[in-house]
């Protein structure tokens, strides 16, 4: 059954919507990566942060208050409209919410528990709900009232990958007529010293799959698709294929050889009935950092021998985490999107100075486009802590 992605919002380092958004990203614009000196001691770190005024959380719901569900409100209003036709369509029931998230509300949570060491109370505006992981789910269900399955997924930087993938299971199981997905993350002090307590955090604009790479950026993000059964719009977009794998290598690092990104890849091609030589465009996960970018190049190299278009979207809108997955499909939606009349692909920046230990990618130039006719087939890889795996395969419905 075919899964269609009629509707995009989205909010990120490089726009607060998606014409934004795309404008920026086919210009290889990185001027949303912003030096700032107060999320790790004694570090002056590029982030990815959303610039300009939040939408304010209802104040019947301020108690899942929280930057989080702000910036998921921000991209769900974008697409209200569509939202709104579809309860209308399905009913409040039929239509579940599923995202993923890693930090949901751990920041107004640490600020909250500061608060308590330094003077036995909480803040007024404290709440626990902000940090359940649930939060996003539950605030965007009570937001819309809607009474379907609503979860959230966090399995790390593919938490948000995996949530299109199970949108795509309710709808196949009938659970579900539509289903909103995708993804939220915020910068937060937690993840940002965590990071660089793994000394995985680079002073510089990230450099993926350069030999002078030295880290990742870190961004914040919110993504929301609404997924159903039927297609809508002159060009529809649909997921065509997903796959998943957890080869558990360990708890951070990578397996070196690729074999669980292999894995995955593989098993979206198989989903979506495709040879490697059909996929137009890869979306590499791209972190910048030494085994995440080795592992990712012996990956591909072995996946698509004849290569492929690649790029690494990070250096524009740092490392969403749980919403990275989410995002990056975005980015290729973004690339098939009917307003995109000049087909262009987002370029691969970086210093140009390639690793002779790894394999050679065909990198996407600034202008460079989309070659093949329709159908368009492009790829997205997302890994993830713990040996966690998910590419998906967004293209023009068939």
């Amino acid at each position: 059954m075919t899964a269609y992605l009629n509707a995009l919002g989205v909010i990120c380092a490089l726009g607060n919507d998606k014409a934004e958004v795309a404008r920026r990203l086919f210009a290889g614009d990185d001027s949303g990566m912003v030096e700032e000196n107060d999320w790790v001691p004694g570090r002056r770190l590029p982030v990815g942060a959303v610039q300009g005024v939040l939408p304010q959380i209802p104040p019947e719901l301020g108690q899942q208050s929280s930057r989080n569900n702000q910036l998921l409100l921000a991209a769900a209003l974008q697409i209200e409209g569509d939202i709104q036709q579809a309860i209308e369509r399905y009913g409040r029931s039929r239509i579940g919410v599923i995202l993923g998230t890693s930090t949901s509300g751990i920041d107004e949570a640490s600020r909250g528990i500061a608060t308590y060491l330094r003077e036995q109370r909480f803040p007024s505006d404290y709440d626990y709900q902000q940090q359940e992981l649930s939060a996003p789910a539950n605030f965007l269900a009570a937001w819309l009232q809607l009474s379907g399955p609503a979860y959230v997924i966090s399995t790390a930087c593919t938490s948000s990958a995996r949530a299109l993938l199970s949108a795509r299971r309710l709808l196949d199981m009938g659970v579900c007529d539509a289903v909103l997905c995708g993804g939220v993350d915020t910068l937060c002090h937690l993840t940002l010293n965590g990071f660089s307590a793994l000394e995985a955090v680079s002073e510089q604009r990230c450099n993926p799959f350069s030999r002078n790479r030295n880290g990742i950026n870190i961004g914040e993000a919110a993504v929301l698709y609404l997924m159903t059964r039927e297609a809508s719009g002159a060009t529809p977009i649909a997921l065509l294929g997903a796959g998943a794998s957890s080869d558990a290598h360990h708890i951070s690092a990578p397996e070196p050889s690729g074999r669980g990104a292999r894995q995955a890849m593989q098993k979206a091609l198989n989903s979506a009935g495709l040879h490697a030589q059909q996929i137009d465009y890869l979306n590499l996960h791209g972190t910048a950092t030494q085994h995440n970018d080795a592992m990712e190049s012996f990956a591909v190299q072995a996946i698509f021998p004849d290569g492929v278009p690649c790029s690494s979207t990070k250096p524009m809108s740092g490392h969403t985490l749980g919403a990275a997955g989410a995002l990056e499909a975005a980015f290729c939606w973004l690339s098939l999107a009917s307003e995109n009349t000049q087909q262009a692909l987002p370029p691969h920046l970086w210093d140009g100075e390639a690793d002779a230990q790894l394999p050679v990618l065909k990198w996407v130039e600034p202008g460079q486009r989309l070659l093949h006719t329709r159908p368009r087939r492009l790829m997205s890889n997302s890994f993830a802590f713990g040996g966690n795996n998910v590419s998906l395969i967004i293209g023009d419905a068939p």
